[in-house]
């Protein structure tokens, strides 16, 4: 079996349709179909199946296709890294993170980077959960993932220091008039906005594992998928929220109040590979302002 006869089976399953996939690739869907087939007998068996709405995989497919999404984008990484480590000027990084810091931290580090290297493009990956954000980058869909720190994770990680996690309330809520840092035990009996993307501890969420630490379990008032969906729910006064002073920030007409003891929380950028060229300055540059004026400092403050 050949990279190319992978490549072509993962941008099958990509397209859904051998037509939109041998457009992608630029060949005709003859020389497609013929390479799918000579693939198929080499495994043993079928390992696409004709859906009503579309090509899907079959079960054979199902267990070969994250072996063959890795060796084509190990294929391509490798590229990427034998380009960056020889110097050339151009190309593109990609770089996986979860939404939250996509909307939050990391646009300033993205705008700086097209001021400074114009030449590189930049390809930005977003995920829900830290889940999502290392499964795809064990199956090597990014050169670099931004996120908290992975668990047992083989290749390079790099701290990039810790956000401050803040409370996000809306104007007219209590909190909003308070001049001192709010203690976590205070919110025993309010509800909370919970986000999916909510980082995982000790097998506990996150916000579960810092309750628990202060004898009570959080009510749940909403629960939603996005950080940006979160915030504004929580401006709208549907309940208290937890996150990041930058998406906090953002957001318009949001309260943030911090807590004590403070909440801080670690980022790191890992990668599969050792960092170099383009991918290496780039962790570069979020360690030198990812975070950077991220401090809460005195009481409540207003996003607008």
């Amino acid at each position: 079996m050949s990279l190319r006869q992978m490549e072509y089976l993962v941008a099958v399953v990509e397209e859904r349709s051998f037509t939109r996939a041998a457009e992608a690739l630029n060949v005709t869907q003859s020389a497609l179909s013929h390479q799918i087939k000579a693939l198929e007998r080499e495994v043993g068996g079928r390992l696409l199946e004709r859906l009503p709405r579309g090509v899907g995989l079959t079960p054979m497919g199902r267990a070969y296709l994250p072996h063959a999404e890795l060796a084509v984008r190990s294929a391509e990484l490798a590229r990427r890294a034998a380009k960056a480590a020889a110097g050339a000027e151009g190309g593109e990084l990609h770089v996986a993170t979860l939404h939250a810091l996509a909307i939050g931290a990391l646009p300033t580090v993205l705008a700086r980077w097209r001021r400074e290297f114009p030449g590189v493009r930049l390809h930005l990956h977003e995920y829900l959960t830290t889940d999502e954000l290392r499964d795809h980058m064990d199956r090597g869909v990014a050169d670099i993932a931004v996120g908290p720190r992975p668990e047992g994770w083989e290749g390079p990680v790099v701290s990039l220091g810790e956000e401050e996690i803040l409370l996000v309330v809306s104007r007219h809520d209590p909190l909003a008039g308070r001049t001192e840092p709010v203690r976590l035990a205070e919110l025993a009996d309010r509800a909370w906005v919970r986000c999916v993307l909510e980082p995982v501890i000790g097998g506990r969420r996150w916000l579960d594992w810092v309750c628990a630490r202060h004898g009570f379990r959080p009510l749940t008032a909403m629960e939603v998928q996005h950080a940006s969906t979160a915030v504004r729910l929580a401006v709208a006064g549907v309940g208290i929220l937890a996150c990041s002073v930058d998406v906090a920030r953002a957001a318009v007409g949001a309260v943030t109040v911090p807590v004590d003891p403070e909440w801080r929380r670690e980022q790191t950028a890992y990668s599969r590979v050792d960092l170099t060229g383009a991918a290496l300055r780039f962790v570069e540059m979020c360690r030198e302002g990812l975070f950077d004026g991220a401090t809460a400092g005195g009481g409540p403050r207003s996003a607008s």
